[in-house]
């Protein structure tokens, strides 16, 4: 990509109603755009980085034996009236319209009851089960105070999971596979060293559920954490019957704020049961198929990594979801030696498989250039110049020095 070319540049400033850094640089950078509050488009920079975070979650579903679809936004209230989650006292954040005809029909806050109503269509026997669905679809919610940047907004992607199984044990068997999954996306994406398992509340479906939460000093949950255990408890549960339970040492916890990046619950029979979703087993019984929901936000995933690695220049993404891998500057592009030059390296680059993000403008300084790429933070910086002759000058965003190398040199480093 020529810089020159991109849609959406960078922003000395970023808008005076956004507090949290993370909506900070990331409007800054050129990644996002705030359409109003707790609405937030997402330009091609951004909308790299969460296609590279939806492909780690799509890998490590697949990999325990999900298959991707994708549901309707827009939801027939009948389905949710079966499950009594239609009433706004029951799910207070529903946004509803009424069409022309005068039915009413709401945007999804969340996706059991559509998908449970059609697996109904085909599951009969046990032979049909178990299955694995997930998706990354858009939601709604009507938050009444949208904040924290894209941690807390009012439409956003979620990959939504759902297992159906015939047994309690094949399902929790399946959980503990979700759970390993999670915590290597989270290893994937970067934040594997600061995000822990959290037990919390199961509500009405079981007696806990787990969430995965990631240290941060502007997280909004409270969690107590053992870093021996590896485990953490939320707030909400925190009392000496769960700690006992846990095997938890109250004076060993660490009460810290964290972000919840991703959460996984034990549905039981609920739904299916609701919705008239049985299977006939081996002995011909009728039973009802037993669920669980797993999900996490791509966009709130990308919003953590922003508030975990920066530093006052900008942002430091992870090479595994930073929107390019080498960020190629080009100075004294006037100089039509220099110029072929920095092209020829460009060219070669691609040719090498190597995505590179060209700063290829001719009337810009030096240290606009420069800032540019701290504040985007790609992970590799190589500098063209009338000084590097053939070479590079090559830096790495999280460290100060630069290195003159070949280009065949930078390819093996970062091979």
């Amino acid at each position: 990509m020529l810089y020159s070319n991109l849609f959406g540049k960078t922003k000395k400033e970023a808008p005076k109603d956004e507090v949290s850094l993370n909506a900070k640089l990331l409007i800054r950078g050129g990644f996002v755009q705030k359409e109003m509050a707790g609405v937030y488009a997402f330009l091609p920079l951004g909308l790299r980085v969460v296609k590279k975070i939806e492909q780690i979650i799509r890998e490590e579903m697949e990999a325990i034996g999900g298959q991707e679809l994708i549901l309707a936004a827009l939801q027939n209230p009948e389905i949710w009236k079966k499950t009594n989650r239609w009433g706004d006292d029951v799910i207070d954040v529903w946004f509803k319209t009424q069409l022309q005809g005068g039915s009413e029909i709401g945007l999804a806050t969340t996706h059991e009851e559509p998908l449970t109503q059609i697996v109904t269509h085909y599951v009969t026997s046990y032979r049909d089960l178990p299955l694995y669905l997930f998706q990354f679809q858009t939601k709604f919610r009507n938050e009444m105070r949208a904040k924290s940047g894209l941690l807390r907004t009012r439409e956003f992607v979620m990959k939504d999971l759902y297992s159906f199984n015939r047994t309690v044990e094949e399902q929790e068997d399946f959980y503990e596979q979700a759970k390993k999954a999670y915590l290597r996306v989270f290893e994937r994406i970067g934040l594997g060293d600061i995000t822990f398992v959290t037990f919390a509340s199961g509500k009405p479906f079981s007696k806990y559920s787990h969430e995965f939460q990631t240290l941060s000093k502007v997280g909004e949950d409270t969690i107590y954490l053992s870093r021996e255990k590896n485990l953490a408890v939320n707030k909400e549960v925190y009392t000496d019957e769960v700690l006992a339970e846990l095997d938890l040492d109250k004076s060993e916890l660490e009460e810290v704020a964290a972000v919840e990046v991703g959460n996984i619950f034990k549905l039981g029979t609920k739904y299916s049961e609701a919705l008239g979703l049985f299977y006939t087993d081996e002995a011909g019984e009728r039973r009802s198929v037993v669920m669980g929901s797993y999900g996490v936000g791509p966009a709130r995933a990308m919003a953590t990594v922003v508030e975990t690695f920066h530093d006052d220049k900008g942002i430091l993404w992870p090479e595994s979801v930073a929107p390019f891998k080498v960020h190629l500057v080009g100075l004294g592009l006037d100089d039509a030696a220099v110029k072929d030059k920095a092209f020829e390296i460009y060219e070669k680059l691609l040719a090498a498989g190597v995505e590179v993000l060209f700063d290829d403008r001719a009337d810009v300084s030096a240290g606009e250039k420069f800032a540019d790429s701290d504040l985007i933070g790609i992970p590799y910086r190589l500098v063209v110049s009338s000084k590097t002759g053939d070479k590079v000058g090559v830096k790495k965003r999280n460290e100060d020095v630069e290195e003159i190398v070949s280009v065949r040199e930078f390819l093996k480093i970062i091979s």
